[in-house]
């Protein structure tokens, strides 16, 4: 179990520490803005499109094996990203990362679900979230504190003597874990759900910048239809698909995977647009600012540890909800904040999201793999991380359109004097309205800074009360669709394929009829 947290909280400070890093990135590679932002998305969108494909691959080649090679892929990654000299370069590496990352995940808690049964499972799914949202939450805390004492290639090779000491130590530790009849692979599915998840998640990148109407987002968003449509047809008929659609039958499948993706969607959307207002507002550097996100993940770890109390108590209804309740109330904190409220509403917001969301995640997690038969945990780990990865990506992409929107037009009067290049450059960004700021004569750089900051707060303030609809949305889907508590009677498999949760229940049934390779 600490292999497998190690390697899952590297993935996910991967998932944020490049964020500090990018204008050290932008002075030392000469990298435009474009190439600044592949930089981040490269990895996202290689690792979104590969999740399914590798979850399905574990399954039928041995979960240990695939979780190796990741380890593998991303080590090799992390070192020649260290020593890119050029933005392609890096770029390249950060997409090899994305593989790896993709080959990492969902074999932790496809492992995770095999290992452990009962109350054991449901407290090692409670770790996995906890460390998952530690790793979010810490990644601008790493990459702040390297940058003040190394170079930046540090960020990257900080992974790998942690990719290293796994594979040696997991390699022996880690038990093998596979379906034994799963049948020959389905390649066109495999194909069509690679092109369709690339296709969304690329839409959703290049929606905030080139709008959600854009000629470019439509046409990614218009071919993600089309593959993915074409995915659902080609595996409803076949008889060895990659992700069986069945499983949506189920309210407690269904239910859970809606709610992860909507809870990550107002996480990370909050995460992204609360990380600049600690800097660019409230004047934090890098480190400070990635200090102040700590409480998020302290109480993260809290809300997790309490939920398998929760559930046994209150059943996964009624935790899950109050959980995405309680998230919703933080997010709504934050419509509050002000230029000159300092920290306070955003240490508020980031205790009672870390609270929530650890409390409701948790057991939503649980009720994804519960549902499954036990051979299909890669594909219900993969199922669960792409939830997680697609709703974050439509969380930060919103959001971002949401600061885009309140921030320009705000700021665009205190600009209007500038000439053309420097007023477009005030008005794309905070942190651009910033850098002019610095270059103009004292009294006028400091008008605009305070129109932009004013500007940007009012965002914040609008990207509060989103985060808080959005929260509580997924707090009524948990109320309405997701069953009270498990039960033998929810497995998503059929008579012959016992879903974890009833291998669990009732001991009797000793899964004989859906094979569980463990060695």
């Amino acid at each position: 179990m600490a292999l497998l947290s190690a390697s899952l909280l590297m993935i996910g400070l991967d998932n944020t520490i490049l964020n500090v890093t990018l204008p050290t990135l932008q002075r030392e590679l000469d990298a435009s803005t474009s190439e600044l932002q592949w930089m981040v998305d490269a990895y996202m969108l290689v690792f979104a499109g590969l999740l399914l494909t590798a979850g399905n691959l574990g399954d039928r080649v041995g979960r240990r094996r695939v979780f190796l090679a990741g380890l593998v892929v991303f080590g090799a990654g992390s070192a020649l990203a260290a020593i890119a000299s050029t933005p392609e370069q890096l770029i390249a590496f950060r997409a090899v990362m994305g593989v790896g990352g993709a080959l990492i995940m969902p074999s932790t808690l496809s492992i995770i679900t095999s290992m452990f049964t009962g109350p054991r499972r449901a407290k090692a799914i409670a770790m996995w979230t906890a460390v998952a949202g530690i790793g979010v939450a810490l990644g601008p805390v790493v990459g702040g504190w390297l940058l003040e004492r190394f170079w930046w290639g540090s960020i990257f090779l900080v992974n790998v003597p942690i990719a290293v000491v796994v594979l040696l130590a997991g390699a022996r530790l880690i038990p093998e874990s596979r379906d034994t009849h799963a049948g020959r692979a389905d390649l066109p599915g495999v194909g069509l759900s690679i092109a369709g998840l690339l296709a969304l998640v690329y839409g959703i990148i290049e929606a905030p910048t080139h709008g959600w109407t854009g000629t470019r987002t439509l046409t990614a968003f218009a071919l993600a239809a089309l593959t993915l449509t074409a995915f659902v047809l080609w595996e409803l008929r076949s008889s060895h698909p990659v992700l069986e659609l069945r499983l949506f039958r189920n309210p407690r499948f269904t239910a859970a995977s809606l709610t992860i993706a909507l809870a990550f969607f107002a996480l990370f959307g909050a995460l992204f647009v609360m990380t600049q207002h600690l800097q660019l507002v409230l004047g934090y550097s890098a480190f400070a600012a990635g200090l102040r996100t700590v409480p998020a993940a302290a109480a993260l770890i809290v809300g997790a540890a309490t939920s398998t109390l929760a559930v046994s108590r209150l059943g996964t209804k009624v935790t899950v909800t109050a959980g995405m309740l309680l998230a919703a109330a933080g997010l709504a904190v934050a419509a509050t904040a002000t230029t000159t409220t300092d920290y306070e509403p955003v240490l508020v917001t980031l205790v009672l999201c870390g609270l929530g969301i650890g409390l409701a995640m948790a057991p939503a997690t649980d009720s994804v793999m519960g549902s499954l038969p036990v051979r299909k945990a890669g594909v219900g780990s993969a199922m669960n991380d792409t939830a997680r990865l697609v709703g974050g990506a439509f969380g930060v992409a919103v959001f971002g359109t949401t600061v885009s929107q309140v921030y320009a037009p705000r700021v665009a009067d205190a600009a209007g004097a500038l000439p053309g290049p420097a007023r477009a450059l005030a008005e794309d960004s905070l942190q651009a309205a910033v850098r002019v700021a610095a270059q103009l004569p004292e009294a006028q750089g400091a008008e605009l800074l305070a129109a932009a900051r004013d500007a940007y707060t009012e965002a914040l303030q609008r990207s509060g009360l989103v985060g808080a609809g959005v929260a509580t949305l997924a707090a009524l889907v948990a109320l309405v669709l997701l069953p009270a508590r498990a039960s033998v009677a929810s497995g998503a498999g059929s008579d012959e394929e016992p879903s974890a949760d009833a291998l669990e229940e009732d001991p009797t049934i000793d899964g004989s009829s859906a094979p569980l390779a463990t060695g």
